[in-house]
């Protein structure tokens, strides 16, 4: 990560990535995208609260392959670093959102307060992966942003008027890092596209659960050969937890 980068984040809460993957890359979980959508559409359920949206957070089962987009060397790099301490999945959703003939909207939300004894005010960072081109007249995701040298701002109004909002745009392969702590939401559009997205969740392997969306096979967190994996996978939410019970 850069100077100019990292002094990007702490001014507005997020940071843009347009050279993170490779056209192969985008290509190749583009097409692992499509396939878990056609061949594991009972993974797939609707995500609720108005926001035209499907998702799968099982995607570690439907489609293993996903590892290679959660643990990026460089995803992993900016992860790290602004994070600063060992960190871990705290869950992964691909998320689907269709065309779309409606009124457009937005629910601006905070996932989870602010981490204030972090340098970065942060407990979780969120990388979230364009599959599909984005741009004016497609869904995109948008975020209010935010430094951390201002007070926060729990009234989603009090926040826009004081910092305004960025819809982020960019073509398939495009990233965006960002604390999931500052006001964000799915800006959702009259179009005739389709929005294609990976979004990961990464926390602190000593840190508290996030969710209990995703579950994490033991042949990640148990059985890997690697002690970094198994680290990384190890912070166990209770869904995952029952699932190895269950099935051993």
């Amino acid at each position: 990560m850069t100077g100019a980068e990292l002094d990007f984040f702490k001014q507005n809460g997020y940071l843009l990535l347009d050279d993170a993957l490779t056209g192969e890359e985008v290509e190749r979980f583009r097409d692992l995208y499509d396939k878990d959508r056609r061949e594991r559409s009972f993974f797939w359920r609707d995500a609720g609260l108005g926001c035209h949206q499907w998702l799968n957070c099982d995607s570690l089962i439907s489609s293993p392959e996903i590892d290679q987009l959660i643990r990026h060397p460089r995803l992993m790099a900016y992860v790290d670093e602004l994070m600063g301490a060992p960190t871990c999945l705290a869950e992964v959703c691909i998320r689907h959102m269709a065309a779309y003939e409606g009124e457009w909207m937005q629910s601006w939300h905070r996932d989870r307060p602010h981490k204030m004894d972090h340098p970065l005010r942060m407990g979780w960072i969120h990388i979230l992966v364009y599959l599909s081109d984005v741009d004016e007249d497609t869904h995109c995701f948008s975020i209010s942003p935010e430094s951390i040298d201002e007070p926060v701002l729990i009234d989603a109004e009090e926040q826009l008027a004081r910092s305004g909002n960025v819809d982020i745009y960019g073509p398939a392969g495009t990233v965006v890092l960002f604390n999931l702590s500052v006001m964000h939401t799915a800006t959702v559009r009259p179009t005739t596209k389709e929005r294609k997205t990976v979004q990961t969740y990464y926390g602190f392997q000593s840190g508290p659960i996030l969710s209990h969306h995703t579950t994490i096979p033991t042949g990640l967190w148990r059985d890997h050969p690697d002690p970094g994996v198994r680290a990384f996978y190890g912070n166990l939410n209770d869904k995952s937890k029952l699932y190895a019970e269950a099935f051993g």
